[in-house]
C-alpha cells in the first residue's frame, strides 16, 4: 500500500520534471472520477480546473471520449484513491489548468491548457 508522505514525494517530483507549480489535492477533498472508469479502457484522462468548494477541481475518465451527460462524473475523495494505489495518484499535485493522458504501455503526456482556468 502507498504512503500518504510517498504519493506527496511522487507528486512533486513530478511537478519538478515539468516544470510546474505543486498544488496539492487534499485528502479530504473530492475529484469527479467518471462512472465507467476502469484502468483497462485507456488511455486514461484527467483535467484540472479551480478548486471550488470541498474539491479538488479534478475529473477523471477512461478512454477516448469525454461524455457531456450531467452524471457522467461522480465524487471520490481523494483518501480512497490513495488507499486503492490509484495510478492517477500520481498526477494529483499538478495545479489548475493542467491535463494528463496515460496507458498502461507506458505512453504519458501532460500538458497545460489555459482553457481549464477560463470556466
Amino acid at each position: 500500500m502507498i504512503t500518504f508522505p510517498e504519493v506527496r514525494l511522487g507528486q512533486r517530483a513530478l511537478c519538478d520534471r515539468i516544470g510546474a507549480d505543486f498544488v496539492p489535492s487534499p485528502v479530504s477533498s473530492k475529484v469527479g472520477i467518471s462512472q465507467n472508469f476502469d484502468l483497462f479502457n485507456e488511455p486514461i484522462n484527467g483535467l484540472r480546473h479551480l478548486p471550488v468548494g470541498d474539491t479538488t477541481g479534478w475529473y477523471i475518465w477512461s478512454g477516448e471520449e469525454l461524455s457531456s451527460a450531467a452524471d457522467f462524473f461522480q465524487p471520490i475523495h481523494v483518501s480512497h484513491l490513495i488507499e486503492a494505489s490509484s495510478p492517477v495518484v500520481r498526477f494529483l499535485g499538478l495545479p489548475p489548468g493542467w491535463r494528463f493522458l496515460f496507458d498502461a504501455a507506458g505512453y504519458e503526456d501532460i500538458w497545460f491548457d489555459e482553457s481549464l482556468l477560463l470556466v
